[in-house]
């Protein structure tokens, strides 16, 4: 949203078509397609591709390498706050609750607080 351009999130289904991409992704009636214009962000879902793993000798191999560190400036990316708070507190106490010893009990009482008909 900060970059302003277009999202299909939660894709299972990546295509592209002549300088755009059509996003199929899973919603509760069925499967929604969207056609996103590039540049476009598109997050994905589990189901769309086959991860792979790693396998011992590489995870060694990737020990020995030298490691860089770099700071967001490096990458031009600025993390000031976007966000001011201005305020934190706690919600109010709730009151204890009432127990009751039978059901009759607890019809009176809600009758009395015009909770049972």
């Amino acid at each position: 949203a900060l970059l302003n351009l277009p999202q299909g999130t939660f894709a299972s289904k990546v295509e592209v078509v002549d300088g755009s991409v059509n996003v199929t992704r899973e919603v509760d009636g069925g499967l929604e397609t969207v056609k996103l214009n590039t540049p476009a962000i598109i997050t994905t879902d589990l189901r769309l591709n086959e991860p792979r793993y790693a396998s011992l000798p590489n995870i060694m191999k990737a020990k020995a390498k030298p490691l860089a560190n770099k700071t967001p400036a490096d990458y031009g990316v600025d993390i000031a706050a976007r966000l001011e708070t201005l305020k934190v507190s706690e919600p109010p106490k709730r009151s204890a609750g009432v127990k009751v010893a039978d059901v009759d009990e607890l019809v009176a009482k809600l009758k009395a607080l015009g909770v049972a008909a």
